[in-house]
């Protein structure tokens, strides 16, 4: 009979704890936010992606380091984690002077020279420029550079955007030193973590990710860009030599892109490293493979879409009759070994 009654004991036991353990489940699961990919040529097209419980929220409370993602190009079309600010060691970023990594998950340098634009992407409705400053110390025949802004055009009306960091001598970590603009009109986005700023025609929405100097732009369906605002360290200006004069710190910016879609024929410095015919000419090996492509991707100004490559056709020319790339964009990071993300392998 004792034995009985611990059987019966046990049971309930059991039950309770795994009733417990539903509710803890349930209440994780409706505490998170959840999406549904609508991107008709995509293998998670009607599929509905919930955050992991790490990160919930893909606009999370002031503080928060991290923010649920959702790939809609995901072959496993699970929802992720991933830093608020530009990671720059992962796949679409340009960082430094400048660093990129490629959708190929190549690194590689492009330096172009101080003063001028050119076309980071350029595809049938979505154009990116960037306008370099720079110097060149005595002796040296090619400028040092670095991204101070860019220019969008996207959408089928040919919207515009710029965001640049504004020229500061000093640095000081208490001053925003980033200036948007919408269509010519400058954009007054209130300090503070997760202040937004969201235009009612519906293409673009901006978020801070920290108080100040750092923003999300997302136009939705084409592109996520995360931005931080940073200066030329002394430590940087040492280990490098710039020779950076007193009265400039070379305010610069910090970007990573997470494209929605793109074309088989996109174009740019950073936009044909997603081509699947595209051969990455950055010689393996070497510690600063720098790729040229000056002269084909030199645009006039910083919302200029024509350059003796770009294919910006002002969105008269509908996608969805257009078989877009796979895009498994799943942050990289390749200081930690080989193999990074889903099904990417990092390459010297």
């Amino acid at each position: 009979m004792k034995g009985d009654l611990k059987c019966i004991n046990g049971f309930y036991v059991g039950l309770m704890v795994m009733l417990y353990a539903f509710t803890v489940i349930i209440q994780l699961e409706a505490a998170s936010e959840t999406k549904t990919c609508f991107v008709r040529k995509s293998p998670c097209f009607l599929k509905k992606q919930t955050c992991p419980k790490q990160c919930p929220s893909f606009s999370p409370p002031n503080g928060s380091s991290k923010a649920c993602v959702i790939d809609c190009f995901n072959p496993i079309c699970k929802a992720t984690c991933r830093n608020r600010k530009p990671n720059c060691n992962g796949k679409g970023s340009a960082c430094l002077d400048p660093r990129f990594i490629g959708g190929d998950g190549i690194v590689f340098y492009f330096h172009g020279k101080r003063d001028e634009h050119f076309a980071l992407v350029s595809d049938i409705d979505l154009q990116v420029n960037a306008r370099f400053i720079g110097l060149r110390p005595s002796g040296r025949n090619r400028d040092f550079t670095w991204i101070q802004s860019l220019g969008l055009i996207f959408g089928p009306d040919s919207k515009t955007f710029s965001l640049e960091a504004t020229k500061a001598a000093k640095w000081d970590h208490q001053v925003d030193h980033l200036r948007l603009s919408y269509e010519g009109k400058e954009i007054s986005l209130p300090i503070g973590d997760s202040s937004v700023w969201t235009h009612q025609d519906g293409y673009i929405h901006i978020e801070r990710t920290s108080d100040i100097n750092s923003v999300l732009v997302t136009l939705p369906e084409l592109a996520e860009i995360w931005v931080n605002v940073v200066p030329v360290t002394k430590e940087d200006d040492m280990i490098h030599k710039y020779k950076t004069p007193e009265n400039d710190c070379f305010a610069h910016l910090e970007v990573q892109f997470r494209f929605s879609r793109l074309s088989p024929n996109v174009e740019g410095v950073l936009g044909r490293t997603y081509r699947e015919d595209f051969q990455n000419p950055a010689k393996p090996g070497v510690a600063m493979p720098v790729v040229g492509g000056e002269d084909k991707y030199r645009t006039a100004s910083l919302l200029e879409t024509s350059c003796n490559a770009c294919v910006y056709v002002g969105g008269s020319t509908s996608l969805d009759k257009i078989e877009p790339l796979l895009l498994n964009q799943s942050t990289v990071d390749c200081t930690g070994g080989s193999s990074s993300g889903i099904g990417i392998v990092c390459r010297k």
